[in-house]
């Protein structure tokens, strides 16, 4: 397995609407994306941290197939109609989302974790004019 196809595995599913890395004549965007990161394109240092990436994923995967298994199709199709809507809901561009509907809706609402203590690197505050963002993810600009 190359570099390429498990780095692909390793980046983040949910990707940041609206902000394209790349410029209008195919260079990167420096200003609104940030520096491009060599850590990015690195494999897992331990064989543990691809399973950890997916862990919520294969831990929803379980949760909805015992649902099936107990409601029937209906359960799970439902509740993933509530996440679908639940992950739409944002704040502003320049302002970090909660997302305290899927918290709730995953049950994880009262956990108390990293990211609520230090925040989740991933996800760190853009710093930007909020003007030029708002206007950048309406298509204004």
């Amino acid at each position: 397995m190359n570099s390429r196809g498990v780095s692909a595995h390793l980046k983040d599913s949910v990707p940041v609407a609206g902000l394209c890395p790349q410029g209008a004549y195919g260079v990167q965007d420096s200003l609104r994306g940030g520096f491009s990161s060599v850590k990015n394109e690195l494999l897992p240092s331990h064989p543990l941290e691809l399973s950890e990436k997916s862990f919520h994923l294969n831990q929803d995967k379980m949760n909805l197939s015992t649902l099936r298994n107990i409601q029937g199709l209906h359960a799970p199709l439902k509740l993933q109609m509530e996440y679908r809507a639940a992950r739409q809901i944002q704040r502003l561009p320049f302002l970090q989302s909660s997302h305290l509907a899927l918290d709730t809706l995953r049950g994880s609402d009262d956990v108390i974790g990293f990211e609520d203590i230090l925040s989740d690197p991933a996800q760190s505050e853009m710093m930007g004019e909020p003007h030029m963002m708002v206007e950048y993810k309406l298509g204004l600009l």
